[in-house]
């Protein structure tokens, strides 16, 4: 594969300007799905080390079963969105200000009335889950329903280990070569991430208070051999939100659209197909 610098030639660029929680900002994105005309809007937000090139034909397929539009996009610090500087860590509520500011602030750049919105779901996976949960939460007359796969509500020992053990590989093996196929700064991506997720100060980190907001349709999946999460994190969605469903899957890692794309699929053709 190709360098991100050189081989994304179907993405667009949207431009945000400055807020208090950021300065200015290029986003990465792309539709999917767009011969569906004025179909619902599905948002998918990727993981902590993901892009728009890692979730590959997924959102693709997945919006062609639910016979939507797709908005694919790579948050700051990813793929070919602004670079995180060097010098400067993520704090610790960086998921809520990518709920409360970055992606209201990429749907208005990209001219998405309300109207859209409030047909809207959005599909984010693992710390992209996280962010949809907060923006479901924050957000509730801007979406129709919400997905999270294996997303994280508070922080576990098996996270911050497998982090840790992360950081090793990237650092003594080739895991940075493959990495840097998907990010412009493939170290501005990880270490991101990375130093955020195993700062002592994010031990503390605790969403699952907030989501007793939620009101719209809520799916929560997570994969049995998930080594990043226990079933912990959707059993206390199920318990701060009452109406989520919850699909535990067999055979299946941190990655569901990979490890089980199937059953993944099915389950979320079947949950959106309810609310319609």
């Amino acid at each position: 594969m190709q360098n991100p610098a050189t081989a994304h030639s179907i993405s667009d660029f949207a431009e945000l300007p400055a807020t208090a929680s950021h300065g200015p900002l290029r986003i990465e994105y792309r539709w999917v799905n767009e011969a569906t005309g004025n179909a619902p809007i599905a948002v998918f937000l990727h993981e902590g080390l993901g892009s728009i090139e890692m979730w590959r034909d997924w959102p693709q397929a997945l919006c062609e079963r639910l016979g939507m539009r797709g908005l694919v996009y790579s948050r700051p610090g990813y793929g070919l969105s602004t670079p995180r500087a060097h010098d400067v860590k993520w704090p610790v509520d960086f998921m809520t200000a990518q709920a409360r500011d970055i992606l209201p602030a990429l749907l208005d750049a990209l001219n998405i009335s309300m109207q859209e919105r409030k047909r809207m779901w959005v599909i984010g996976h693992s710390d992209g889950g996280s962010i949809t949960l907060l923006y479901a939460a924050m957000h509730p007359g801007a979406l129709a329903g919400a997905v999270v796969i294996a997303p994280h509500v508070f922080v576990e020992d098996i996270s911050v280990e497998s982090i840790t053990q992360t950081k090793q590989l990237y650092e003594t093996t080739d895991l940075r070569s493959k990495l840097s196929r998907y990010h412009a700064d493939v170290d501005s991506a990880f270490y991101g991430w990375n130093d955020i997720w195993l700062n002592p100060a994010f031990m503390e980190w605790n969403i699952a208070g907030e989501l007793n907001a939620i009101k719209q349709p809520l799916l929560a999946v997570q994969g049995h051999d998930d080594n990043y999460g226990t079933m912990a994190q959707i059993d206390t969605i199920a318990e701060r939100v009452p109406h989520a469903q919850l699909v535990k899957l067999d055979a299946c890692g941190h990655s569901p659209h990979r490890d089980a794309p199937d059953a993944l699929n099915e389950a979320i053709a079947a949950f959106v197909s309810r609310q319609r």
